[in-house]
């Protein structure tokens, strides 16, 4: 065999350059926020979120009456999907013609088939006034419809009727169970997605809205806006706990080892940890009314869209320490973090989608 020239790295086989090896990412503590893209279009996004296979999905509530699907890696639209269904169709005989929905949040099955969208009120024959902020259970409201969406095909295959003013949908780590906190009738809708259908309804409190499951799958917690609660629901049993955790908690999100919990105090302007194991609840100031938050792969940062102040914080998760804080848009109100090609998606209720690139 000829000697290789200085510098080159060969193989075994003759000839055969190796290639270096990658470099290894930086943890998400260490990385930048860096603007990557602003989207536009017929949009007026209540929410965004990564399938984690390629798809962003953006909701857009009743002002747009649809969802918007891009590629999370060209930012390409590759569909909008209209929120009208044939109720008839699946099985709910008594709406007839078409109905409309209204998109608020998604949540995606573990093997990367479906997505689950709820609606926040349902629009048609058969259904009443639209629900509101201040409901209660006496109020009345009609029951709404979470819809089924293939990823294959990117349209509606199937909907579950669940309680009124349905916000996040969360899925069961095994697939089999998708919790949906309804805002109106303070209520959790557990759905079998193997029968297909609502199962039962666990009364939790006053206008639950964010739902984490465990990635164990052995429980669920729900924040409650109208109190200061977090109620965890044994998946087994059904028995409910409760911490009380701060003013206004509404976004939750687990740490992928299990062990904290996240949460947004929209009325405190802060985010909370709590240690699942001892119960030790530590706060940070993040910016004006904090709606939603996303947690990074590795679990080291967390990401917080700040409402009333504009902007996006990253914080690290193991002192909470704020690391970086950015000008965002009017009105930030959905985040999520995209593993694969680790950008942060922010929907902008004004109607815009802002892209974070972080891993410089």
């Amino acid at each position: 065999m000829t000697p290789a020239p200085s510098g080159t790295t060969t193989t075994e086989e003759e000839g055969e350059e190796a290639s270096a090896p990658p470099k290894p990412e930086k943890p998400s503590s260490r990385t930048r926020l860096v603007l990557r893209k602003s989207l536009g279009g017929d949009i007026s996004p209540k929410s965004v979120e990564s399938s984690g296979t390629g798809l962003i999905f953006a909701q857009n509530m009743m002002y747009q009456h649809s969802v918007t699907v891009y590629d999370a890696e060209t930012f390409e639209l590759r569909k909008t999907i209209p929120d009208s269904v044939e109720l008839a169709d699946f099985g709910y005989e008594r709406y007839s013609g078409t109905s409309l929905g209204a998109p608020v949040e998604a949540a995606f099955s573990p093997d990367g088939a479906y997505a689950y969208v709820s609606n926040y009120s349902m629009y048609g024959e058969g259904f009443g006034a639209e629900g509101d902020d201040a409901c209660t259970p006496s109020s009345g409201y009609d029951d709404s419809f979470v819809y089924r969406i293939s990823l294959a095909t990117l349209g509606i295959d199937d909907v579950y009727r669940v309680g009124a003013v349905p916000k996040v949908v969360a899925v069961t780590p095994d697939g089999s169970l998708l919790l949906v906190a309804n805002w109106c009738t303070w209520d959790v809708s557990v759905v079998s997605t193997r029968a297909g259908r609502e199962v039962r309804r666990i009364r939790v409190g006053e206008y639950p809205r964010g739902i984490a499951v465990s990635p164990r799958g052995d429980a669920a917690y729900v924040a409650l806006m109208g109190e200061r609660s977090i109620v965890r629901i044994d998946l087994r049993t059904w028995k409910r706990s409760r911490t009380r955790i701060g003013a206004g908690p509404r976004a939750l999100a687990i740490d992928p080892s299990g062990k904290a919990l996240y949460v947004t105090l929209n009325a405190e302007g802060r985010v909370a940890k709590l240690n699942l194991r001892t119960g030790r609840v530590s706060k940070v100031s993040t910016g004006a009314t904090p709606r939603s938050l996303a947690v990074a792969d590795d679990g080291r940062a967390i990401y917080v869209v700040n409402y009333e102040s504009g902007t996006v914080s990253k914080v690290r998760t193991s002192d909470l320490k704020v690391l970086q804080t950015v000008s965002a848009c009017h009105h930030p109100i959905g985040i999520t973090y995209d593993s694969p090609t680790r950008r942060v998606w922010v929907a902008c209720y004004a109607g815009s989608i802002l892209v974070y690139d972080d891993r410089r």
